[in-house]
């Protein structure tokens, strides 16, 4: 073949496949139009309604204040969160949600599953610390899906009711990575029972201007819950969950349980708070898309690493605020999740039912099945036509057929309605965007759409993917877990608090017991802690758990079997003066020291010159540092008792120590006990309480007397109490 043949030819399948892209392009802008007009009457909608409420509604009604929310009396409320693999986040969420949440009459509940220790470790070291908080195992092996542990966390929410003789008000749902605002419980108590569904707009904590993916989840939302839901609610009067920051009234959580035979939520449906709102819509339940305006405290980050990070306060609606994935696989499979939940379980479960404009919301709902391929194949079509042109800037581009659209008027038109209807996307992009996160990312919410339609597109492709292989082998569509990030508590977290004071805010104690315990912490010179166990209104345990969150501190775990081996690395007199308990540690790391509250600075250098080395403390509870100590002076541990099994602690507590006896009873100071102690040697002075008789420290009348106190201590621990 010639190659002037060779040549034609080519010019003539290049000419050929230039004229179909050119129908392929019309046919897509077509759908982008069709696209388009969903949006633009979304758009008119939208400012259409608020030009009318600027001149009426909010002319005749005045807004909601805070301090409202602060006169209604708190009713009770349940908030459930599913946990899969969330031991990563769980406890800094937890500890996040009691720390902020400004409301006192509310129980969490939280459903993990039996073969996910991690999680259920981390959930029952904060369930230790915070008496307001409940673990809810599912009695079988996961992933299931997330609804299936909503079921669970459900069935145990009435059971406690029924126990603690309550009735929940409402019952809020949240995600592991959720954060909270202060007044939100207060909130939907003011709305409570009048609303059955109160749903708050989500909205992405600010990311850096670089990270594009995770920048898209900040955008969408923050365009999705500031419009859509609000037109959606306006249109048919019913919005669907989003998942979180959800709150379902007693009235209609009982009306779902009677529904589907005590199975609220469904298990056949991946993205089941979409499905929820669906169905109460359809039984009439009043439910709300609330905006109520709050403040925020953020931290804004310097732009392209110039300037200083700034603290600044945003005005912007009560909302739930988490970190979305920031990495395209983690953020496609999520969003697969969505589209296979919504997008096709929903299409094959409830079809196109209701009104007509519910079943166009149904169809705005769906469209992305097939406008996210579009969206790509759009794409494609542009980079090869400005290959095309640019072959034809250099001369290169074959003779081509006369275009079908080079006359064409309405072809033109199209292209400028898309072009138009394009601007308007970015634009009110932007508005939406900068209302929260400042024109920065407002200007960058543009790029950041072309990353969100690949993504989008990777989804899809994923969802159908699933769905089919679904249809053909039927195999149960599982929870498909995403790994979250939950922000740092670092420079936020309070952890400087007075101790009565974290202990009220945990709900251990009431106001009553802690200023009564005061009195008798000031009278008798005891540490607040004693006392309050001594009166038996608190554990060893949570009292633990509170030094450990005052001192930032890790918790620790006496190993019984271990300990004398482990007392080498110290002398015995530094461990009784000190009342630490050595605990070996890998080669190279530091020594770990067992304690009940955090050592000073003198202390610490001194145990440090010791051991050495290097030193990390541990607390543990006060319990296992006296029977640590009985042990290492070869005195017998009597009457132990033991904790939870779940608790995994060991089952090592006595009586308190003859030390702690004398400063609680009045019979010496602690600063006058600590001096004496500096010079105390076991081996050379043998009892604490001979040296301190022989010091002139005490009497021998006082020794006697917490001698005999701690004799019926060990007979009797509940003496204490």
């Amino acid at each position: 073949m010639s190659i002037g043949l060779i040549k034609w030819y080519s010019g003539y399948v290049v000419a050929h496949y230039y004229q179909g892209l050119e129908y392929v392009a019309a046919v897509v802008a077509a759908i982008i139009l069709l696209s388009s007009f969903d949006d633009l009457f979304i758009d008119a909608w939208y400012w259409t309604r608020t030009l009318y409420r600027c001149f009426t509604v909010k002319r005749i009604y005045k807004p909601l204040t805070t301090a409202q929310l602060y006169q209604r009396e708190e009713q009770p409320i349940a908030i459930m969160v599913p946990a899969w693999h969330e031991y990563d986040v769980i406890a800094a969420m937890l500890e996040d949600l009691v720390r902020v949440v400004d409301y006192r009459n509310y129980v969490v509940f939280v459903g993990t599953y039996q073969n996910d220790p991690q999680t259920i470790a981390e959930v029952d070291r904060m369930r230790r610390r915070y008496k307001q908080l409940q673990r809810v195992e599912v009695p079988h092996d996961g992933p299931t899906c997330k609804a299936d542990c909503l079921n669970r966390v459900i069935q145990a929410i009435l059971r406690h009711e029924s126990e603690a003789d309550i009735e929940f008000a409402g019952v809020v749902l949240h995600d592991s990575e959720d954060v909270l605002h202060p007044v939100e419980l207060k909130f939907f108590n003011y709305l409570l029972p009048r609303k059955d569904m109160i749903q708050l707009p989500v909205a992405s904590l600010e990311r850096n201007w670089f990270e594009l993916v995770a920048g898209t989840y900040m955008d969408e939302f923050a365009e999705w819950h500031a419009k859509d839901l609000v037109v959606r609610e306006s249109l048919v009067g019913w919005v669907p969950s989003a998942g979180v920051g959800t709150c379902f009234s007693r009235r209609a959580l009982l009306a779902l349980i009677d529904e589907t035979d005590r199975q609220p939520f469904n298990t056949e449906s991946l993205t089941e708070d979409y499905d929820v709102g669906a169905r109460l819509g359809r039984m009439g339940m009043q439910s709300i898309f609330a905006r109520f305006p709050v403040q925020f405290a953020t931290r804004r980050k310097a732009w392209f690493g110039l300037g200083k990070e700034r603290d600044i306060t945003v005005t912007m609606p009560l909302c739930v605020r988490e970190f979305f994935p920031d990495t395209l696989r983690t953020a496609y499979r999520q969003r697969a999740r969505w589209v296979l939940g919504i997008g096709l379980q929903g299409w094959e479960q409830t079809g196109w039912t209701g009104s007509l404009v519910n079943r166009y919301l149904l169809f705005r709902d769906r469209k992305g099945i097939v406008t996210a391929f579009v969206s790509i194949l759009a794409y494609v079509l542009v980079v090869q036509f400005l290959l095309f042109a640019a072959a034809d800037a250099l001369g290169v581009m074959p003779d081509l057929i006369a275009s079908p659209f080079s006359d064409s008027g309405w072809m033109r038109a199209l292209l400028w309605m898309n072009g138009c209807a394009l601007l308007l996307r970015v634009a009110q992009r932007f508005y939406f965007v900068t209302r929260l996160y400042g024109w920065e990312h407002g200007v960058l919410s543009a790029p950041r759409m072309v990353v969100g339609n690949f993504i989008n597109f990777m989804a899809v492709s994923r969802a159908w993917k699933l769905f089919v292989s679904h249809l053909v082998t039927g195999k149960r569509l599982a929870w498909d877990k995403t790994m979250h990030d939950f922000p740092s508590a670092d420079g936020f977290i309070n952890r400087r608090q007075r101790l009565g004071e974290l202990l009220m805010s945990w709900q251990a104690i009431d106001a009553d017991r802690l200023e009564q315990a005061l009195g008798d912490r000031h009278a008798r010179e005891a540490p607040l802690g004693r006392v309050l166990m001594a009166k038996g209104w608190l554990d060893d345990e949570t009292l633990a758990e509170a030094i450990a969150f005052q001192a930032d501190l890790p918790r620790g775990r006496l190993d019984v079997p271990r300990l004398a081996q482990d007392a080498i690395h110290l002398p015995l007199e530094a461990i009784v003066r000190h009342r630490v308990l050595p605990q070996s540690s890998e080669a190279g790391s530091p020594i770990v020291l067992l304690t009940a509250g955090p050592l000073t600075e003198p202390a610490i250098a001194e145990l440090t010159g010791l051991a050495s080395g290097p030193i990390a403390q541990r607390i543990v509870r006060e319990g296992e540092i006296a029977a640590g100590l009985r042990l290492l002076r070869g005195v017998d541990v009597a009457t132990p008792v033991a904790t939870p099994a779940s608790a995994g602690e060991v089952p090592t507590r006595g009586a308190p120590l003859i030390g702690d006896l004398l400063i609680e009873y009045g019979h010496v100071r602690r600063e006058a006990f600590e001096v004496a102690m500096q010079h105390y040697r076991p081996d050379l002075h043998g009892r604490i309480g001979e040296y301190m008789v022989a010091c002139n420290v005490i009497s021998r009348v006082a020794l006697d007397n917490v001698i005999q106190q701690q004799r019926r201590l060990l007979d009797d621990p509940a003496a204490a109490k």
